[in-house]
């Protein structure tokens, strides 16, 4: 994270004045303690939680660099999540709405050449720790219009794929409708592009490398 994203996270939090202020945001106020030394102030709470959530730590790790508890690091944690969500998910958690495609689209296209890019990552069985599946979908201006996570254990992206809610609008006729050209064909609804693991869907765009069959050097 950058530091200007990093101080203007923590000084939306303490300048949120909305009333009544809920107590998740109270909670990020710099106080007294009951021996008269002054607690934690805003940027050590925020680097707890977000060293938890970056770098999977855990809570009572902090004893030595920011000589703060486990218990504290956890309501660190929780309280910092919910003042993220009740400050941005509007904005930046929520699926994309009929005027939002036709900007992201143009966006992509001049930036990448293609409106749509899906990035998945997964800690492998084979190494330490549990195995577990993040399945996103982000654009240019990281704003998230769906996350999913796999559960812990033997997963792949196709078993996360078939389990998450991705393409329940597209099947179901509400997604945003998406205008492009190739090869001479219109198309109407959005793609993704994928590697070769995935399924052979229409809405999964797979790329390849030095294609030689003559079918995929026509594509």
């Amino acid at each position: 994270m950058s530091k200007s994203l990093f101080i203007r996270i923590g000084h939306a939090i303490l300048s949120y004045d909305s009333q009544p202020r809920p107590d998740y945001f109270k909670y990020f106020d710099q106080r007294y303690d009951a021996t008269g030394q002054l607690g934690f102030n805003i940027f050590q709470k925020c680097t707890s939680a977000i060293r938890q959530l970056a770098n999977d730590i855990a809570p009572d790790a902090f004893d030595e660099y920011l000589h703060m508890d486990a218990s504290t690091s956890r309501d660190c944690l929780k309280n910092y999540c919910k003042c993220i969500i009740h400050m941005f998910s509007r904005e930046y958690l929520r699926k994309p709405t009929e005027e939002d495609v036709p900007r992201l689209h143009a966006k992509h296209l001049e930036m990448h050449g293609f409106s749509i890019a899906w990035q998945g990552h997964y800690h492998r069985g084979d190494h330490e720790g549990p195995t577990i599946i993040l399945e996103a979908v982000a654009t240019y201006d990281m704003w998230i219009w769906h996350a999913f996570f796999g559960p812990a254990g033997s997963n792949n992206d196709i078993n996360v794929l078939n389990e998450s809610d991705m393409f329940e609008d597209l099947l179901d006729g509400r997604a945003p409708e998406v205008r492009y050209t190739i090869n001479g064909h219109e198309f109407t609804k959005g793609y993704y592009l994928v590697d070769g693991i995935y399924l052979e869907w229409a809405t999964l765009v797979k790329s390849f490398k030095c294609p030689t069959e003559p079918k995929k050097c026509k594509v």
